[in-house]
């Protein structure tokens, strides 16, 4: 079904690797604030760890060939969701949402059974033609929710999916990142003020743009690293506020400096390893295996 509905689904499922992390939210309100959030700067995560730059061991001309991939693997269940933006999102707008997504399975036992392309609001009716009459669990919805992809999932808790698989020493920088800026009320505004000035076509052209530039991407008359210097500093604060001190004295800051190195740089991780292809591993991605371990 995915080569149907797009020419990179059968890439996304057998060569790209994320790293994910789940946020909580405390009511629908919170919900809604911190999916818009998290959504509009999903963009600037893609950056910070864009390590997708080869295909078949050469350059693919992507930061983050990944979130290439997801741009054309299935619209119907991914991307930027732009209507929860507008007035009415909560709970009930994602349930309708998820109703009029295709489904892809139905699993009986150990059995799927492929409903590919129907809508679980007729299936929830009674007329899912491969299921004529059968209503759904709640397993099914809870299966069927698990194969919608946009940027940000909604499910018990917001699952933030803008990321590249990095080296083991960047991965708690993920979790750090987004809970400095989510977590604390004071940061999460001055977010919001930030991804309310945009509108929903300079988000998506954003979205476009970040594979492909990574930092050097614009939106406004903005460079994403300049955003993205912003909610650097609002996750350092965020994360200093909560106050989270280790027995060495430390709070969760220390997570963000391999993000902070970064910064300092300029270059997304695709750019160093792009470096090193083309000069200390003479053009070649097998030394990426030894070096990038974990």
């Amino acid at each position: 079904y995915m080569p149907k509905v797009g020419q990179y689904g059968l890439d996304m499922m057998y060569r790209t690797c994320t790293v994910q992390t789940n946020l909580d939210f405390c009511s629908e309100a919170d919900m809604v604030k911190k999916l818009r959030v998290s959504v509009a700067l999903q963009p600037v995560a893609t950056a910070l760890f864009a390590n997708s730059p080869f295909t078949e061991g050469k350059p693919n001309g992507f930061l983050s060939f990944r979130s290439e991939i997801w741009r054309d693997t299935d619209n119907a269940r991914a991307g930027m969701i732009p209507w929860a933006f507008e007035d009415g999102m909560g709970f009930e707008r994602w349930v309708d949402y998820a109703l009029d997504v295709p489904m892809y399975f139905v699993k009986r036992g150990d059995d799927y059974i492929d409903v590919s392309g129907s809508s679980f609001r007729d299936f929830f009716d009674g007329k899912n033609k491969m299921m004529p009459g059968e209503k759904p669990t709640l397993s099914d919805w809870a299966n069927h929710l698990s194969t919608i992809f946009p940027e940000v999932r909604l499910k018990r808790y917001l699952e933030m999916r803008g990321s590249d698989g990095v080296p083991w020493q960047q991965l708690p920088s993920l979790p750090a990142f987004w809970v400095g800026l989510l977590y604390d009320n004071d940061s999460l505004e001055a977010a919001c003020d930030i991804a309310k000035r945009w509108t929903a076509h300079e988000r998506q052209a954003l979205r476009d743009d970040v594979p492909r530039l990574g930092f050097k991407a614009k939106i406004g008359n903005r460079y994403l690293f300049e955003v993205a210097r912003d909610c650097m500093v609002l996750a350092h604060k965020g994360l200093a506020r909560r106050g989270k001190i280790d027995p060495l004295g430390r709070d969760e800051t220390r997570y963000l400096e391999p993000l902070d190195h970064i910064m300092d740089s300029g270059l997304t991780p695709a750019e160093r390893m792009l470096e090193k292809f083309n000069s200390v591993w003479k053009q070649s991605v097998d030394p990426a295996y030894s070096e990038y371990a974990f």
